[in-house]
């Protein structure tokens, strides 16, 4: 899942502009062209994203086509709706929020103006599973795994991600400072989430855990006093606890999870269906957004200036 670490570096932000040919350009001016369209090809290490764009296949010509859950929730989302969206909570339209931001930012890495750009709902299992796809990219904290890897491409991390534990203040479990600590509680999560394998792998409390379809729904058990904890990636627990939002009532982030000493770190990626040509196309714009900064300034921005938390400690083994 759904699936902030703190304090990486600002820098603004250099947009790549995009060649164009007879038939297809990439518009990041006012040049009245579609963006890039065509056959397949491969980057070579002279190439720009907006190069290698240039020579991908779209689910819609001349549309960068994003998808990601609905409701779109924050940090990774923000600016709210207008009156009769789709949209809940937040329309992904706004270009604010960490996600919304980061995928503007590779539109226009690979030559697209923001007009461009096109959002489509696609529930979270969805994106990942087997089948057709009704998007170019999906963003929506979904964080890699050789198995989901099996049926879709995965681009290179644009935000590298812990687990995090979010509690009621003044509740025992906030007096747990180890992974062990947590065994006797109740503690939940979305169902296909890492944050629930995290749980069941990691933690193994001593109580099955609570599995819930939809995140609003672990957060409203919590708010009731059914389980005790809840484990979300550390940007959502902040923003969930944060004293300004309280998404959860009266909530502290307890601590945040350690990644397993024999696992790959966890990290988000943008999701792709499988074998797609413009898999290399954004692994180069998400490059160039590491190698400019702009992708460091972006996560300062929406996952670190915004908390209110504080810090958060590690819990220890």
């Amino acid at each position: 899942m759904r699936k902030f670490l703190i304090g990486l570096v600002a820098m603004t932000f250099v947009a790549v502009a995009c060649g164009s040919n007879d038939d297809n350009a990439g518009a990041t001016g006012s040049t009245g062209s579609t963006g890039p369209t065509g056959a397949t090809s491969s980057p070579t290490a002279a190439q720009t994203a907006a190069d290698c764009a240039q020579g991908a296949t779209l689910t819609a010509p001349g549309t960068f086509t994003v998808g990601t859950d609905n409701p779109a929730y924050p940090p990774y989302f923000q600016g709210g709706t207008a009156k009769g969206s789709e949209w809940k909570f937040n329309d992904p339209n706004n270009d604010k929020g960490f996600e919304s931001t980061v995928a503007y930012a590779v539109a226009d890495k690979l030559g697209f103006s923001a007009d461009q750009v096109m959002w489509t709902v696609v529930p979270f299992a969805q994106s990942y599973a087997p089948g057709p796809k009704s998007f170019d990219v999906d963003i929506n904290q979904i964080s890699y795994k050789p198995a989901r890897a099996q049926a879709v491409d995965f681009s290179e991390s644009y935000y590298d991600v812990n687990q995090a534990l979010v509690a009621v203040k003044g509740t025992p479990i906030t007096q747990a400072t180890t992974i062990a600590d947590l065994k006797p509680y109740t503690l939940a999560s979305q169902l296909g989430t890492t944050s629930y394998d995290y749980i069941v792998n990691t933690i193994q409390p001593d109580d099955q855990p609570g599995v819930y379809q939809k995140l609003s729904d672990a957060v409203a058990a919590i708010n009731a006093g059914q389980i005790d904890g809840l484990v979300v990636d550390l940007p959502t627990a902040l923003y969930m606890a944060d004293p300004f939002v309280q998404q959860v009532k009266h909530s502290t982030v307890v601590g945040q999870f350690p990644n397993p000493s024999d696992a790959t770190p966890e990290y988000f990626g943008m999701v792709l269906p499988k074998d797609s040509s413009l898999t290399a196309c954004v692994n180069l714009a998400l490059q160039e957004m590491k190698d400019d900064g702009s992708l460091a300034a972006l996560t300062k921005e929406w996952l670190s200036d915004k908390t209110n938390v504080g810090t958060v400690p590690e819990f220890g083994v």
